[in-house]
């Protein structure tokens, strides 16, 4: 069983105060703009880090997020929470922000339940939350997308070709790759300097031998010394990837498939830049509605995941295996940022028989390319396929096993 742990290296009865990094730019709300000219006319270049601006043509490459504010480094040394300022609580206020355009005055007030820019209706300027306000709409990092769209309708057309033979029938017909759409999704990553104790048995196995009991049967028996394990140590856990949307964190299978998009983890973190809102472009990109304390209990069961899968080398002397009975696992410090990844998103509403609608979604991982997703079935066809395998596989055992039983065999 899992022993309980304090949260964070937190003495019991008094946690620590946390450290908040600051990842905010120091620019004014409304003004992501080129640094040598003041444009706010910006694009990125092609799949690349680059940024462009269309007017002086000036181009440079975002800083990346780790090197900026040193989120590589010291995860031995961490203690109690640390976090950046972009995974700060969301507040529960308004999501409506004003900003005034720093090019004529004007204010614009900016959704950012559904945008992180606008443009400014007198000017033309754009603006952009650049700051990271106290809300959970900004995050810390992006990781730009470096699979195409064309890219990824190839790969959501090769994905359903293979499961055309299962697929329903109106889903082929009314299938349309073109509509993949770009999200930015939000999650959290999260460095751990975690102690894990794991206490247990282990068999080693000294002899294996086989009994006659009947005429036609044997029973195989096995030997096996059992010890006492016991392993206590430190893991350093770097990057761990975590869900901070609600609405994939519970997934409600009847409605949706929606947690298909975290099959498609890893992403490549380490490459992330600081966030700018020019990385978006003309992607949309999803709020984080999830705090740190709703996800870490999550991460702390992946910690320890992951530290009974780092001794499986050690362990490989019991040949019988192991049988954890106790585990302890003790987080010393964490350090969380809030991210934003890429991801290329297909969706189909299917009616179901009871009137209710299930929503499939197709996925593509905006980095690697990976795709996952699920396609409505035929029940029909695949309810005959079964049963045509069930009949065929009968078909040739029964026989056997009659002949085998006439002849003692």
């Amino acid at each position: 069983m899992t022993q309980p742990h304090d949260s964070d290296g937190a003495p019991s009865g008094e946690a620590p105060e946390p450290t908040i990094i600051d990842t905010t730019t120091g620019q004014a709300h409304g003004h992501d703009s080129c640094p040598q000219c003041g444009s706010t006319e910006i694009t990125r270049k092609g799949v690349t880090l680059s940024l462009i601006c269309q007017f002086c043509r000036y181009e440079w490459v975002g800083s990346r997020l780790e090197d900026t504010h040193g989120l590589g480094e010291g995860i031995g040394e961490l203690e109690g929470r640390v976090y950046t300022s972009g995974a700060a609580d969301i507040t529960r206020d308004d999501t409506l922000v004003t900003l005034k355009c720093t090019g004529c005055g004007s204010e614009v007030v900016v959704d950012t339940a559904h945008s992180l820019e606008s443009r400014c209706h007198w000017c033309r300027s754009i603006l952009s939350i650049n700051d990271k306000i106290p809300n959970g709409a900004v995050p810390d990092g992006v990781l730009p997308f470096t699979v195409t769209k064309d890219d990824a309708v190839a790969r959501i057309a090769q994905f359903v070709e293979k499961r055309q033979f299962f697929a329903l029938k109106k889903f082929k017909a009314e299938f349309k790759p073109d509509n993949v759409m770009g999200v930015y999704m939000p999650y959290m990553t999260v460095d751990g300097n975690v102690g894990a104790r794991l206490h247990g048995q282990g068999e080693v196995l000294t002899r294996r031998y086989t009994v006659q009991t009947g005429k036609n049967s044997s029973t195989t028996y096995y030997d096996a010394n059992v010890f006492d394990v016991v392993r206590d140590f430190d893991l350093h856990i770097d990057d761990l990837i975590v869900e901070s949307s609600a609405s994939r964190s519970h997934i409600d299978n009847r409605s949706n498939t929606n947690n298909i998009i975290n099959s498609l983890l890893p992403f490549d973190v380490k490459e992330m830049v600081a966030f700018d809102s020019n990385y978006l472009g003309e992607f949309s990109a999803e709020k984080r509605d999830l705090n740190i304390d709703d996800v870490s209990s999550r991460a702390h069961v992946q910690f320890l995941t992951m530290a009974r899968e780092s001794i499986r080398d050690d362990i490989a002397g019991y040949d019988r295996g192991v049988r954890w009975t106790h585990e302890q696992l003790t987080v010393h410090g964490s350090r969380w940022a809030s991210v934003f990844l890429p991801v290329w998103l297909y969706s189909y509403a299917e009616k179901m028989d009871d009137g209710q609608v299930m929503i499939h979604y197709i996925a593509v991982n905006g980095r690697s390319g990976a795709c996952m997703g699920s396609v409505p079935v035929n029940k029909g066809r695949l309810w005959a396929v079964t049963l045509g395998v069930f009949a065929a596989t009968a078909a040739i055992a029964w026989p056997l096993g009659i002949i085998a039983m006439a002849t003692g065999a």
